[in-house]
């Protein structure tokens, strides 16, 4: 049994017409140095473009006439590829990190976990500590206000507490924010 393949959609609306694709008789032109030229016919902005070896790119079809500017259509591409990319970058980049911690944690994994902590904090990010109760654990929240506390110490000479320890449902968190 065969899939139906999806219909073909059209050419997408960020793609620029350039040079012969553009079939319109006049177009308003804006020179490689960014000057308004005016309105001229489509061959000549053509002519012009080829006699600085850069490309005739329509850059707003709807108006009337439409805007072409010359320019180097290769690179323009590269450009809005990289600023895409970049934009990326930033939005990937997370401002807020996860302690996990237990009421009856090993000292040696409590302070493994400050020490990454205290890399989040360097780093610039907010950190959220999370004590997870589990079964008989939920009867003893003073056990996890303990180990809060001592968390809070350890990192307090690099942090503020944001919001203060709390309970809801079976999990207590505290979120740390740096000075």
């Amino acid at each position: 049994m065969r899939r139906k393949q999806k219909p073909k959609r059209g050419p997408s609306p960020s793609k620029y017409r350039i040079n012969r694709q553009i079939r319109i008789s006049q177009v308003r032109l804006i020179s490689a140095t960014d000057d308004q030229v005016g309105v001229v016919a489509t061959e000549e902005a053509r002519r012009m473009a080829d006699e600085a070896g850069l490309d005739l790119v329509e850059v707003q079809p709807n108006s009337d006439p439409p805007v072409c500017r010359i320019m180097d259509y290769g690179k323009f591409k590269y450009a809005q590829k990289k600023k895409e990319k970049g934009g990326a970058k930033t939005r990937a980049h997370s401002t807020l990190k996860e302690l996990r911690v237990r009421p009856a944690i090993d000292p040696h994994d409590l302070s493994y976990r400050l020490v990454q902590g205290r890399k989040f904090l360097e780093e610039g990010h907010k950190v959220q500590v999370v004590c997870i109760f589990r079964g008989r654990q939920r009867a003893h929240p003073e056990m996890g206000f303990k180990v809060m506390k001592h968390v809070a110490e350890v990192l307090g000479d690099i942090s503020k507490i944001e919001t203060h320890p709390r309970m809801s449902g079976p999990r207590m968190s505290m979120l740390l924010a740096r000075k």
